[in-house]
């Protein structure tokens, strides 16, 4: 089976393709990803590029759409223009195709970028002097506390002695300067989307197509002026 897994949610993105080999009879454990190759994705253009790109993937490695058997998605948070073309683009394949989609919170994939175990923060710069911040239990799995939008100065004073994950090197040393623990990571693409998107599948945690929402956790702009100008 063919896992197609992607990323839209920042300025730049990219599309990973794995293999998943078929199981062995009679064997009651979970099956591993080979990632096959990941190209990236320029940002401003994902959706000029998304589909060729996709198309020329597969073509490349000898395989059609219909051998993909899944889809393994960035559902955000991150740029509202870069998920909407993401997802709209992976849910009309998988309508087409009717496979199911996994979902994956960016803030997931950079708290599983942890060597370390127990409580962490998994934290995003959002702009406009803001975080994402993604409370999780890292065992076997993540479980998510919660997800959330604050201010950088509410994040330093609830962080307490949380270890704080993060990829962006600003917020690292932001984290640091306030005397709080920080590991950090490799900004997560879309392998990793695709590897958490396949543990979700084979636990049953997909959606389809019209079941399928960003994260966007952030309102957007229309949405805030609406509030404030009825």
């Amino acid at each position: 089976m063919v896992l197609l897994g992607v990323d839209t949610s920042g300025k730049n993105g990219s599309i990973a393709l794995a293999r998943v080999p078929d199981p062995t009879p009679g064997s009651a454990s979970r099956v591993s990803l080979e990632i096959l190759e990941v190209i990236p994705l320029a940002g401003g253009t994902f959706s000029a590029q998304l589909i060729p790109q996709i198309a020329a993937l597969l073509l490349k490695h000898g395989f059609r759409k219909q051998d993909i058997g899944a889809f393994a998605v960035a559902s955000g948070p991150g740029s509202f223009t870069g998920l909407r073309v993401g997802l709209a683009a992976i849910k009309a394949l998988a309508e087409i195709l009717r496979k199911p989609i996994a979902a994956v919170s960016l803030l997931e994939a950079v708290a599983r970028s942890t060597k370390s175990s127990g409580r962490v923060l998994a934290t995003l710069d959002a702009g406009r002097g803001e975080i994402y911040v993604g409370d999780y239990e890292i065992a076997s799995t993540a479980c998510m506390h919660c997800e959330r939008l604050v201010t950088r100065d509410d994040f330093l004073a609830e962080a307490g002695a949380s270890l704080v994950v993060t990829p962006d090197a600003a917020l690292a040393q932001l984290a640091r300067a306030a005397g709080l623990k920080v590991e950090e990571v490799a900004p997560p693409g879309s392998d990793a989307i695709a590897r958490l998107g396949w543990e979700k599948i084979q636990a049953g945690q997909t959606f389809a197509p019209d079941e399928l929402e960003a994260n966007y956790i952030r309102r957007s702009d229309a949405e805030i002026f609406a509030k404030t100008n009825p």
